[in-house]
């Protein structure tokens, strides 16, 4: 088990520290119902507080495999009879040895155009990583290994911390049967370095680099009707692309009686993805399963991700200026 924990610490140690492009941010099957996570400009779509929390386990089986949990809260707001909208993302993640740290707080304006409404927003925030040196264990007593006291200078033996501010944007169209956006985070491609000792000798400070990566994203989602039934088609796209790496999902789902929804897609080139979920009325929960069609099928057995929400009325139509107080009260 320390081998692999090695080997895969080590890989992560090459993909950040060394300073190559890595995919930065987190994975989720459920996009959809966290859409504000990629886009900042998905906030504010309905005249309610909508709060979302989630939580993955990827590739589990594979040790040093990605945790993550977000959390996410938005909503829409008036300001001279124009329209806002506000909201607050935080994402935590684990992989390996590192453990990253997303903050970002959002702000939109909206506009009502050809029988929709577009919303562009940005985001600022922070992005806090942390790699933690000391479990790096490599073994003694052969010929393949220097052995756990020589790790050397490009793979650090103690722990390291960084923070760095971070900016993301996006545009967002939301009309009565379908929505779509763009968005790009990390839009400055930020460097968090990171301090620590060279070697745990107490001297000679090192300082190394994590280069969060600029990630453009593409959403669009559906929301159809089927004539006479009490379903509806509610198929969803994501691609996204660091330049370096591109992928994309397809997710064909269906809701019945807006109660009970199920469906299923694929992940370019990665896994299989099956969804359901149950909405009762302010509450939701959804439960995805990731099925790897890759190298990672012998070693996991999937990925599994649940999402609960809940949602609260807001009035966002004009007061009443015409208030009447009951009689048995004047």
């Amino acid at each position: 088990m320390k081998f692999r924990i090695l080997i895969l610490s080590v890989l992560m140690a090459a993909l950040g520290i060394a300073g190559l492009r890595a995919q930065t941010d987190a994975q989720f099957t459920q996009f959809y119902e966290v859409p504000s996570m990629f886009n900042p400009a998905a906030i504010g779509r309905t005249d309610y507080v909508n709060i979302r929390a989630a939580g993955r386990l990827q590739w589990v089986g594979v040790d040093g495999a990605p945790k993550t949990f977000t959390a996410a809260a938005d909503m829409p707001f008036k300001v001279l009879n124009k329209r806002f909208g506000t909201g607050l993302t935080v994402i935590q993640e684990s992989i390996g040895l590192y453990k990253s740290l997303s903050i970002g707080a959002q702000i939109g304006y909206k506009l009502r155009k050809w029988g929709g409404e577009f919303t562009g927003a940005i985001q600022l925030g922070m992005y806090d990583q942390h790699f933690d040196g000391t479990e790096i264990y490599i073994p003694d007593g052969d010929d393949y290994h220097q052995g756990s006291g020589s790790t050397g200078t490009d793979i650090p033996n103690q722990e390291l911390h960084g923070t760095a501010f971070d900016i993301g944007a996006g545009l967002w169209y939301a009309h009565k049967y379908w929505q779509a956006g763009v968005s790009a985070t990390h839009l400055t491609s930020p460097v968090i370095k990171m301090g620590g000792e060279n070697g745990g000798t107490g001297t000679d400070e090192q300082i190394y680099e994590f280069r969060a990566n600029r990630t453009l994203y593409f959403m669009a989602m559906g929301n159809i009707p089927v004539k006479n039934t009490l379903f509806e088609l509610m198929p969803a796209l994501q691609v996204k692309t660091d330049f370096t790496f591109t992928t994309a999902e397809v997710m064909a789902r269906a809701r019945y009686n807006k109660f009970l929804s199920f469906g299923v897609g694929y992940r370019w080139d990665d896994a299989l993805l099956a969804t359901v979920a149950a909405e009762f009325k302010n509450f939701y929960i959804g439960y995805s399963f990731d099925y790897a069609t890759g190298s990672l099928h012998s070693a996991s057995s999937g990925s599994h991700e649940v999402v609960l929400g809940y949602r609260l009325k807001l009035n966002m139509g004009e007061k009443n200026r015409n208030r009447h107080k009951s009689i048995r009260i004047m």
